[in-house]
C-alpha cells in the first residue's frame, strides 16, 4: 500500500471510545490515545462517510496505491458515478478502465480492477466478498487490500498494516526512526498486539494509526508536538536516534526512466479513440531503444494491443 492510503469505515466516536476503554492502560495505551485523537481529528474523506459501499472501498484502495489522497478523490468520484457497481465496470472493455484511470499512474491497476470487477460479477453475484481468502483470490488484491476491505467495508476484525502504520509502530514501540523492510509476519504481529478486541473498535484503530502516520508522524517532518502519544513514544524518549538498520530498496528516479516513457505512450493512447502509429510514438521520446522497450512492456502487460503492424490502441479485452 501507498503511504497515503488511509481508508476507514465512517468515523464512529462511540467505537473510538470503546477502543480507548478496551486498550487502556499499559502498552495498549497507545491504542487508547490514538483512537481518541482520531475521533476528534479524522479528515473528512469519502470512504469514511456513512453509506459508502464496499465496492467504493475496493476502488479507493486500488487508487490509493502509490497515489496521494488529493489526486484520488476527484477520480474516485468520477469512477463511482460512471461505474457504481462491479457489474457496471465489468460490462465495458478493459481499455475504458485504463482510459478513465488517466493520470493516477501505474495503469496496470486499472486492468487489475477491471478483472476483479468481472470476477466479482461472475463468482459473487456482483457483491464484493467480505472473506479475506475470497478477496485474495481476486486479481490485483494483495494481503493489505483484502484485510482493508474486510475491516473497513464489513467491520471484520483484522490487523491492517500500511507504511504509515509500520512507521508509527517503529517509532512509538520499537524506538526506531524508520521501520525495517516489510515483513508480513512481523508487521501483523506488531499490529495485532495493539488491536482492540471488539471489531468496530479495531476498525477505528486500524484507520486511526494510519491517519496518525499520514498527517502527524510523517516520514520526513514528524509533528511530535501535536502527537497524542508523544509522552509514550519510545523514539522520542530515546532522543530521536537516527535509524541504522536495514532499508528497503529505493525506487529509481522517474525522470528519464522507462516508467516515464511508458506514461507518455499511455497518455497518447488514452487521448484518442483511434489507433496510434509508430510515427506518433516516435515523436514522444528521442531514445529509440528505450521507447521500444517501453512499448514492448505495455504490450506484454496487456495495457496496449497491436491493431495492425505499426498501429496500437488501448486493450479492449
Amino acid at each position: 500500500m501507498n503511504v497515503t492510503a488511509h481508508s476507514a469505515a465512517p468515523v464512529d466516536r462511540a467505537a473510538a471510545d470503546r477502543a480507548a476503554a478496551e486498550t487502556a492502560p499499559a502498552g495498549p495505551a497507545l491504542s487508547h490515545s490514538i483512537s481518541l485523537w482520531f475521533g476528534e481529528n479524522a479528515r473528512d474523506l469519502p470512504w469514511r462517510r456513512d453509506g459508502f459501499s464496499a465496492w467504493g472501498t475496493l476502488v479507493s484502495e486500488f487508487m490509493l496505491q502509490q497515489t496521494p489522497v488529493n489526486r484520488v478523490i476527484p477520480r474516485l468520484d468520477e469512477w463511482l458515478e460512471r461505474w457504481p457497481a462491479p457489474k457496471d465496470l465489468a460490462s465495458v472493455p478493459p481499455g475504458e478502465a485504463v482510459r478513465a484511470w488517466a493520470s493516477l499512474g501505474y495503469p496496470r491497476r486499472a486492468l487489475w480492477l477491471h478483472a476483479a470487477a468481472v470476477q466479482i460479477t461472475e463468482r459473487h453475484g456482483g457483491i464484493v466478498p467480505e472473506d479475506v481468502d475470497d478477496l485474495l483470490a481476486l486479481t490485483g488484491i494483495g494481503d493489505y487490500t483484502a484485510r482493508a476491505v474486510a475491516a473497513f467495508a464489513y467491520g471484520h476484525r483484522h490487523p491492517v498494516v500500511d507504511t504509515n502504520t509500520r512507521r508509527v509502530i517503529a517509532r512509538a514501540v520499537a524506538g526506531q526512526a524508520e521501520p525495517a523492510p516489510p515483513s508480513r509476519g512481523r508487521d501483523l504481529e506488531a499490529m495485532s498486539a495493539l488491536l482492540p478486541a471488539e471489531s468496530a473498535a479495531a476498525a477505528v484503530f486500524n484507520a486511526a494509526i494510519m491517519e496518525l502516520g499520514a498527517i502527524v508522524c510523517t516520514s520526513r517532518s514528524p509533528r511530535c508536538a501535536a502527537c497524542p502519544i508523544q509522552d509514550a513514544c519510545s523514539w522520542r524518549a530515546a532522543g530521536y536516534p537516527a535509524y541504522d538498520g536495514p532499508k528497503k530498496a529505493v525506487q529509481k528516479k522517474f525522470e528519464g526512466s522507462d516508467r516515464q516513457v511508458r506514461g507518455l505512450i499511455m497518455a497518447e493512447l488514452r487521448a484518442t479513440h483511434h489507433p496510434v502509429s509508430d510515427a506518433e510514438i516516435e515523436g514522444l521520446w528521442p531514445d529509440a531503444v528505450q521507447r521500444s522497450r517501453a512499448l514492448a512492456g505495455l504490450l506484454a502487460d496487456g495495457l496496449a494491443v497491436t491493431i495492425e503492424p505499426g498501429m496500437y490502441a488501448l486493450s479492449q479485452g
